[in-house]
């Protein structure tokens, strides 16, 4: 029987297994690079659609911005005429023209048509609220002030404000719905790409270990399970796996490339995140704080504000608040945090530069500038990184803000940013703190003598208990009038009258002590409450008094003026009786000086004999 030759393997077949295999592995590859190239381009959509996001909201958040700062200038010009606050709104009005007529090219950044008609509508609100604004100011220059108020504060004019506020509010809403849809969209498809390309990558995996083992070993083998171990990670969002740097040109370079920009551009998306949510937090803490500032009576509670508030702003940052003494023109330290160690506790404030120029200060950083004369620095120290900011309110130099790196942190621009708004939100509350407390002063002064009015008076009596218990054991009143006074309003005119009763006012201030109390009480009757004085030494203040009125030389528009005498009645109290009766017997006393021939000091009766008084009279 014939025996059938032996069957030899056909050497072609091997090769034809390895050319399909090999071609196998090439789609593969060429898929997963081509899906990762997919993952990527959606992570690039995302990332598109936040960035298009922050540019709109720029746009809009001008707008607002805008119109919120025109009103603000328009009212104040309402209710104090004053000429820079035209002129700063002036330019305000004109730059929310130019904001107006930018939006009308904001179909170029890819808003809808709903967002678009919400925030054409503000515009048209904005453009009403202007011109309501100018008819307001027009009325002001006009004369027409309580008109201008009753235009920018009615209720019509709020109405178009929240109008306006809402519409913006309405686009920015809108906007982020939009936004977050593409961005969940493209994050839904990243997803599917990644899987995909996973998937894709481990079928290459297989075929390499199979079939392709001993060709592929070096150059496909452990460059794949490199990239898909960093695959794996990036798809669990851990970016910090670093895709190793292939420089052939091959699919294994691409995807190389691919998880390369797959991970910056999920790297990017973090810092964006983490961006926005740290301004978000930082932007909140700044309007708590302006919250808390606005409530603030005195410096004392807005500098526990800024206490409290500003490390949690910059905690990299030690800093310093620094306030303008009226007095001394010196800046003084008012409160500090994180401990600050390269300024004095108070300078001058030609020592600053910031002060002098009107502008932040940084010696060191991108541009090399001269360090302030008040950072003080040892002998061979390199100029440390500081920054100096003017708290600048109304063209009024209020303080300083001074910021140090703490602990080897470093001032980056994001947090310049942040103290920039810092700065112009405590320099606002010391403006108007010191705007109320100014108004206050006025209202508790009299205008023409510049001694504390009526009102005044009656407030020290409340807050001490109507003085009833003096901590110097007394209490003496001085009621005072200028003699024959109408008689000498008629002869020498009104504004003689007015001449006479400043004098008799700076006279009063110059003789009153530290806690004495000068007082126009009406008229030209004046008051003086002179703590811890006996009856004796009253009546002598009393008469050096009269004597000095007497002396005085008048004159009023170049024409010497007869002189002029005063009538003083004095009444003293004790820290064991009430002062209830007090200035009732120091008029009395008044009349008494009259009746006796006026030009002269009469004691009135004791506190005993008052009470005894009243009794029978009871």
């Amino acid at each position: 029987m014939a025996v059938a030759p032996p069957r030899y393997a056909d050497p072609m077949r091997l090769a034809t297994i390895t050319n399909w295999a090999y071609g196998a592995t090439v789609l593969l590859t060429l898929a997963g690079g081509a899906t990762m190239l997919l993952a990527a381009d959606a992570q690039r959509e995302e990332r598109a659609a936040v960035e298009q996001r922050h540019r709109l909201d720029t746009v809009s958040a001008a707008l607002g911005r805008e119109i919120l700062t025109a009103s603000e200038l328009a009212r104040d010009y309402a209710v104090g005429g004053d000429p820079q606050d035209l002129a700063m709104f002036r330019d305000e009005t004109a730059r929310a023209e130019r904001i107006e007529r930018n939006v009308a090219h904001i179909t170029d950044l890819g808003a809808t048509h709903e967002e678009l008609r919400a925030l054409r509508e503000a515009v048209g609100w904005s453009e009403r609220l202007l011109v309501e604004q100018r008819e307001a100011v027009a009325a002001r220059m006009a004369g027409d002030g309580a008109g201008a108020v009753e235009r920018l504060f009615g209720a019509r004019y709020e109405r178009a404000l929240d109008r306006a506020e809402q519409l913006i509010g309405q686009f920015q809403y809108r906007l982020d719905e939009r936004t977050d849809l593409s961005v969940r969209e493209a994050g839904r498809w990243a997803e599917y790409w990644r899987r995909t390309a996973e998937a894709v990558l481990a079928l290459t995996g297989l075929l390499f270990l199979g079939v392709l083992y001993f060709v592929f070993k070096k150059r496909v083998l452990t460059p794949v399970v490199r990239l898909s171990d960093v695959v794996n990670r990036l798809a669990a969002q851990d970016y910090r796996a670093e895709p190793p740097d292939y420089d052939q040109i091959d699919e294994i370079g691409d995807m190389a490339q691919a998880l390369r920009v797959f991970r910056e551009t999920g790297l990017e998306r973090q810092r964006l995140e983490a961006e926005r949510d740290r301004d978000r937090a930082i932007r909140d803490l700044l309007s708590r704080m302006t919250q808390r500032m606005q409530g603030c009576d005195t410096l004392d509670e807005l500098t526990a504000v800024v206490r409290r508030f500003a490390p949690d702003i910059a905690p990299e940052l030690a800093g310093e608040l620094f306030l303008r003494d009226e007095t001394s023109r010196a800046m003084v330290s008012a409160v500090r945090w994180n401990g600050p160690r390269g300024t004095s506790a108070d300078f001058p404030s030609l020592a600053c530069w910031a002060l002098k120029r009107g502008l932040p200060h940084r010696p060191v950083g991108g541009v090399i500038d001269m360090p302030c004369a008040h950072i003080v620095q040892q002998d061979g120290e390199a100029v440390r990184d500081t920054l100096c900011l003017p708290l600048v309110a109304q063209q009024e130099m209020l303080g300083l803000l001074y910021f140090e790196p703490a602990g080897g942190a470093a001032l980056s621009e994001l947090s310049a940013v942040y103290l920039d708004m810092l700065a112009e939100t405590v320099a606002l509350a010391i403006a108007n703190l010191r705007l109320r407390e100014a108004l206050r002063a006025q209202a508790l002064i009299d205008p023409l003598t510049g001694l504390a009015n009526r009102r005044r008076l009656e407030a020290e009596l409340r807050r001490d208990g109507e003085r009833a218990a003096p901590p110097e054991g007394t209490l003496a009143c001085l009621m005072i009038d200028v003699d024959h006074f109408k008689r000498f309003n008629d002869d020498h005119g009104h504004d003689a009258g007015d001449a006479v009763l400043m004098a008799v006012g700076r006279c009063l201030a110059a003789n009153a002590r530290r806690n004495d109390l000068a007082v126009r009480y009406g008229g030209e009757e004046f008051l003086m409450l002179l703590p811890g004085l006996e009856a004796a030494e009253a009546e002598r203040c009393a008469e050096r008094l009269r004597r000095e009125v007497a002396a005085l030389p008048l004159s009023h528009e170049g024409r010497q003026l007869p002189s002029i005498t005063l009538s003083i009645g004095v009444a003293v109290t004790t820290a064991a009786t009430a002062s209830e009766g007090l200035i009732r017997r120091a008029d009395a006393a008044l009349l008494q000086a009259k009746a006796d021939g006026r030009n002269r000091v009469r004691l009135g009766r004791s506190d005993a004999a008052d009470l005894t008084a009243s009794a029978a009279t009871g």
